[in-house]
């Protein structure tokens, strides 16, 4: 199976994991594990000096892929695995990671911008957390990384989405710019990081991740206790086969 994403290195040592994988660059257990390798082996790389992560379709990414949940509730704990990995990757990485998103960031998708360092968007960008709605749990510590508290609630409550220029107000996002300029965008910011002394920026990112409120795989972890607990329950399989059937769920 080919690989969800193409990797890219510069001249100047800036990393481009661009995410393909059509429709909606939703991933199975396989895609997030593969995705948390690269990212991996781009930290242990000495030529690498910041990395870039964005995608080519409708949108950046829309998390898992519920079908593979769906068929195979059991599945479940490969793809808790795929995703801490992933996002613990991008956290942990000795490169600084910038996140260039556009269209819909659902699921995965937030919790890849949450984990990064810093966010660019287009202006055409949505964040949302829909798991209540598909039976799940799980984001909300790296939703909490880019929102107010009682922002983050209403959204995970609601499922409903915010736009990039309110994701700038609220402070997230570092720049909100036409979709064309995004990737450009996230360059000029990755060529000003790669300028400077990777030893320097390596120590500065050790020691911002150090002084964080809590540990952000640690919450993660913990929510993911409760994402189990929700694929225990009915309610969870009913969610998500009307997802998958295109309906209104039954409860």
């Amino acid at each position: 199976m080919s690989q969800p994403f193409t990797t890219s290195i510069s001249e100047t040592g800036i990393a481009e994991v661009i995410f393909n994988q059509p429709p909606v660059n939703a991933f199975n257990s396989a895609g997030w594990l593969s995705i948390a390798a690269e990212l991996n082996a781009l930290s242990d790389n000495d030529q690498v000096k910041a990395i870039i992560i964005a995608a080519e379709g409708r949108g950046f990414c829309a998390g898992v892929d519920i079908k593979e949940l769906a068929a195979n509730p059991a599945m479940i704990t490969r793809v808790n695995k795929g995703n801490y990995d992933t996002f613990k990757a991008i956290h942990r990485n000795r490169k600084p990671v910038i996140v260039a998103v556009h269209g819909f960031v659902l699921g995965g998708g937030i919790g890849i911008s949450g984990a990064a360092d810093i966010v660019v968007a287009s202006e055409c960008a949505t964040f949302a957390v829909p798991e209540v709605d598909r039976g799940a749990m799980g984001g909300g510590a790296h939703l909490q990384r880019l929102f107010p508290v009682q922002k983050v609630r209403y959204m995970y409550f609601t499922g409903e989405a915010i736009d990039a220029q309110e994701a700038y107000r609220l402070g997230s996002i570092e720049r909100v710019v036409p979709r064309e300029q995004l990737l450009d965008t996230a360059r000029e910011i990755a060529e000003k990081v790669a300028a400077k002394s990777p030893r320097m920026i390596e120590l500065a990112k050790e020691a911002l991740n150090g002084i964080e409120d809590g540990n952000l795989e640690d919450k993660y972890r913990w929510e993911q206790g409760f994402t189990q607990e929700a694929y225990a329950d009915p309610d969870s399989q009913e969610a998500k086969q009307a997802f998958v059937e295109k309906r209104d769920a039954k409860f």
